[in-house]
């Protein structure tokens, strides 16, 4: 995934996900689990997710082993870049949808960690099992912890660039959903949008184009006329660019 579709991730969730790169590579992990995302949370020490997990006695060396003993290490270093498992996506996707229950317009650790609790499936789910942690525990403890935070730190916070205005919630700036922190609206309503999960997670060439952000293409315009003219038929519509990789 680009930088670009973390925008919305606060400093910290970014922490928790690099970690959790770091320690699938140390176990020779070839892939990035929900165990690791798992091992990343509470290795980052200070956000949201790391303070419930350590209210509810959850300790990295325990972690660390319970995810050796179901798991165990590969058999060599990792010399490829690590993927997100189906599992590790769905838990990113559950936390923006986590988010924008909680009208957060920013990703934390704490979102993290009701995406990892509402996925309920994984190495994850079983090492909280091992150590004798329920998932139900695990969210209304978070849920807990942010009703009494007042405010949050400046690392709680969407690193610059990233959208949406700021205000006032349980757990630190609220505002409208990840998907609908673009702009702002008018006093007391937030728009809402329809693609949460695309908007927090993918890239929007279109608002890009409009913007002057995209490079300029140049030499292509047989090519991209014929595009745009597959494109609009009503069928077999469907344009293959046949070619070597970068021309």
């Amino acid at each position: 995934m680009s930088e670009r579709a973390f925008d919305k991730f606060t400093k910290r969730a970014k922490q928790v996900l690099q970690y959790a790169t770091e320690e699938a590579r140390s176990f020779n992990h070839p892939y990035i689990g929900t165990e690791h995302i798992l091992l990343g949370l509470i290795r980052e020490g200070e956000g949201v997710a790391a303070r419930v997990l350590e209210d509810l006695g959850v300790k990295l060396s325990q972690a660390r082993h319970s995810v050796e003993f179901i798991v165990g290490a590969g058999e060599g270093p990792v010399h490829q870049d690590q993927d997100l498992t189906a599992r590790a996506k769905k838990v990113i996707a559950f936390a923006v949808e986590e988010a924008r229950r909680l009208n957060h317009h920013y990703i934390g650790t704490e979102h993290l960690l009701l995406g990892l609790v509402r996925n309920g499936e994984g190495v994850a789910t079983g090492v909280l099992d091992i150590l004798g942690v329920s998932l139900e525990q695990v969210r209304t403890q978070v849920l807990r912890v942010l009703r009494q935070t007042p405010g949050a730190s400046p690392a709680d916070r969407p690193s610059a660039g990233s959208s949406g205005s700021a205000g006032s919630s349980p757990a630190g700036s609220a505002g409208s959903s990840p998907a609908g922190s673009a702009g702002s609206s008018p006093a007391g309503t937030q728009r809402q949008s329809k693609t949460p999960y695309l908007d927090a997670l993918g890239t929007d060439l279109t608002e890009m184009a409009e913007a002057g952000r995209l490079d300029p293409v140049i030499g292509r315009s047989h090519e991209i006329d014929r595009v745009i003219q597959i494109l609009s038929r009503r069928t077999k519509n469907n344009p293959a660019l046949i070619g070597e990789p970068g021309v």
